[in-house]
């Protein structure tokens, strides 16, 4: 006879992880709803399996009784997420991406077993944290003085890249300041590239530092990245 009382964690764990899924889908990153899904019913499940071993088809020798510790098993889910969550995390230049995403999935996960213990309130307790940090903490975040970093790439023209102290200068100009400089030349010197790690207040005149960089002779082209979650 199916156990009915298996029916709500399983609901609620599916539940959850569509609503921390649906809001990193909804923002672009990496890992959205299926996959928060997806693990929120893992972990239920697999620590479902393990408060209910007494439903088990396993025989034990004669005389002994076989015990297993549902804590293992939580450990094994929050060790094994971690594979998982290394797979959103990839860096561009000096930026690191899909740090929040990954912790967002590691959450989801610790939410799942709480489900799967029967834990309801406190796993709706950290599903509600979750939902407000990647929510309404978002739109906090943008409204507090901070400070901006972006990624630029500058590439000269042979024979026209200037030195460091002459690039830091072209970008203070504009508010910015290079916290970081790195370099690649081609072998024959044809193509000469400047990497930038560079932060201003918050909002960067993104649009002024552009007209200023086109207009900028020997310049061959150039790229803006601003460093997001």
């Amino acid at each position: 006879m199916f156990d009915l009382n298996l029916l709500w964690p399983v609901a609620a764990a599916m539940t959850a992880g569509d609503l921390i899924g649906v809001e990193r889908t909804y923002h672009g990153h990496p890992a959205g709803f299926r996959t928060h899904i997806l693990v929120c019913l893992t972990s239920c499940l697999l620590m479902l399996a393990a408060m209910h071993q007494s439903t088990w088809a396993f025989t034990a020798l004669p005389g002994q009784t076989v015990v297993i510790d549902p804590t293992r098993m939580s450990h094994g889910l929050l060790t094994g997420i971690g594979f998982l969550c290394a797979g959103v995390i990839f860096r561009e230049g000096f930026s690191v991406h899909g740090l929040t995403t990954a912790a967002s999935l590691w959450v989801t996960s610790a939410i799942g077993v709480l489900f799967g213990v029967g834990m309801l309130d406190l796993a709706l307790l950290g599903s509600g944290a979750t939902l407000g940090v990647l929510g309404i903490l978002r739109v906090l975040d943008a409204k507090l003085p901070h400070v901006g970093v972006m990624d630029v790439t500058l590439r000269w023209k042979r024979g026209e890249a200037p030195n460091g102290v002459a690039v830091r200068e072209l970008l203070r100009f504009r508010g910015v300041k290079v916290v970081r400089l790195g370099h690649v030349m081609s072998h024959d010197g044809a193509i000469h590239e400047h990497h930038l790690k560079v932060k201003g207040h918050v909002p960067i005149d993104i649009d002024g530092l552009v007209t200023q960089l086109s207009a900028e002779d020997g310049l061959a082209g150039f790229s803006i990245l601003p460093r997001e979650e």
